[in-house]
């Protein structure tokens, strides 16, 4: 019988998207479980939200209910429909990152939940019914290091003798423009690197894209800052792992999964103080947190500049990533809660 029922609605694959296919790789070893909605790498097939209902009328065997672990907005009102019009035997869990106040119709939805996890102290603010804060983690079996990082570079096909990469949506949100103002003024110091930004533009930010790629072109550096657009996620963890750098820098972010994915494969990080990102540094052991695009330039350059740093930083990324923000670890605090409601707790 089915404990535990995973909601993944949405067809892009988003950092929800990886954070979830994290945890649920880790939960098929500890639960009856069912992927609803949306296929995940690496992950059970999924069954569709009617069949996630059918699979909830009856209480598994020792529990009172089937839990529910939502997401999304879309998440939650099916959960709210299976467990409120329909009276399934279910409970739901909704893991909120958003380090700011939520709009009316998330905040009534979270309202409803039987629990809430937080990704942070911060996020923990801004909801309801919080049980446990519990900081997303990676799966350090998907993420590794390179045995030779130049080698895995060069079997990317991109150019240059090293890469730096931003990852996620095209928007000013998330700093796009930070990363090119960056990469203007590093890239010359550095005619060995080849920057990358990973991900695309929405239909609102074309405009917003087309700006960036004009400067590029102004400072003929379109042949060393490339758009691949967005990387399939089953070929993302060879890429990261070639990677000299992960280079976020979002004037906004709930927690931020591409430093982490970094440092899992040994990869440093320069990032502005945004989601979880200075945590992850180790005050400067994994990663350089920075106010700006110029800092961002400089903390690249001397970061790339000094191989016995480098090597350093790599390894302690590693070794933070395993033993601090592993994917078993999320799975642990997320099964507390999920222990916590059955015992009636």
């Amino acid at each position: 019988m089915t404990e535990l029922v995973v909601t993944n609605f949405n067809r892009n694959f988003t950092g929800v998207s990886a954070t979830a296919a994290g945890v649920l790789r880790a939960q098929t070893l500890r639960y009856d479980l069912a992927l609803a909605g949306r296929a995940l790498p690496g992950c059970p097939a999924p069954v569709s939200v009617a069949e996630a209902r059918r699979m909830s009328r009856r209480a598994p065997a020792g529990r009172d209910f089937v839990i529910w672990h939502v997401r999304r907005n879309t998440e939650m009102r099916a959960a709210l429909w299976a467990r409120d019009v329909l009276r399934l035997p279910i409970r739901i869990v909704f893991t909120s990152a958003a380090q700011r106040r939520h709009s009316a119709l998330p905040r009534w939805l979270i309202s409803r939940m039987d629990a809430v996890i937080a990704t942070t102290q911060k996020a923990a603010e801004f909801v309801p019914h919080v049980r446990a804060v519990v900081p997303h983690g990676v799966d350090c079996s998907v993420y590794q290091p390179a045995t030779n990082r130049a080698a895995a570079w060069t079997a990317t096909g991109y150019p240059g003798a090293r890469g730096i990469a931003t990852i996620g949506r095209i928007r000013p949100e998330k700093g796009t423009d930070r990363f090119v103002d960056a990469m203007l003024r590093l890239l010359p110091d550095q005619p060995g690197t080849t920057a990358l930004i990973l991900g695309r533009a929405g239909r609102g930010d074309l405009a917003f894209l087309q700006g960036l790629k004009n400067r590029i072109a102004g400072a003929d550096l379109q042949d060393r800052i490339l758009f691949p657009g967005e990387i399939a996620p089953q070929a993302l963890p060879a890429l990261i792992r070639s990677l000299s750098a992960v280079v976020q820098t979002p004037r906004y972010e709930g927690y931020g999964m591409a430093p982490l994915e970094g440092m899992a494969s040994g990869v440093p990080f320069v990032a502005t103080d945004a989601g979880y990102y200075r945590d992850f540094s180790e005050g400067g052991a994994t990663g350089r947190i920075v106010a700006d695009a110029d800092e961002a330039a400089r903390a690249l350059d001397t970061l790339l500049s000094d191989p016995a740093r480098h090597t350093a930083m790599a390894d302690a990324a590693r070794k933070v990533a395993q033993t601090r923000f592993s994917v078993e670890a999320e799975a642990d605090g997320i099964g507390a809660v999920y222990e916590a409601l059955w015992r009636g707790a």
